[in-house]
């Protein structure tokens, strides 16, 4: 299996400004609703926003999304299922392109959610707050409908 490598923060910039990253967001559920964290840090700093992160080189995308709740929220999870991928374009200060392949999973434990610094705070919401980053905002929102209208959905 190869070696999963980190980038440094000047990498990572110089990197993404000129190819798409790609990153993965955790969906957790808890009594039909939707966990979200509030960004504590840049970028979109105090908005609502799915637990997420890039995938590293040499990572799995389940890999990849057990590392990263790991690491936002302090808790293993299990990935139930792929639900679908979030587009991001931004402008800002270069252009950048996101790819969000987002899965749903369920935690491992009761064990509670200890946040990184990454986000302040989280919440469980059966309706999407409006500051919630937009195109997040919009997959939770489907997602949501979808799910009260399917009870296949776990």
């Amino acid at each position: 299996m190869p070696k999963i490598q980190k980038m440094s923060y000047t990498e990572f910039k110089d990197v993404y400004s000129k190819v798409p990253k790609l990153s993965v967001d955790a969906v957790i559920l808890k009594e039909n609703k939707i966990l979200l964290t509030k960004r504590a840090i840049q970028p979109s700093i105090g908005e609502w926003h799915i637990p997420g992160g890039t995938v590293l080189k040499g990572e799995k995308l389940s890999q990849t999304v057990q590392r990263v709740v790991k690491e936002e929220l302090g808790i293993s999870v299990s990935v139930v299922k792929l639900l679908g991928t979030i587009e991001y374009i931004t402008y800002i200060n270069k252009y950048e392109q996101g790819i969000g392949i987002v899965f749903l999973v369920t935690p491992k434990s009761k064990k509670e959610i200890i946040l990184d610094g990454q986000s302040d705070k989280y919440e469980y919401f059966s309706e999407v707050p409006k500051n919630t980053i937009r195109k997040q905002r919009d997959f939770c929102v489907d997602f949501l409908k979808m799910k009260m209208s399917n009870k296949n959905i776990k």
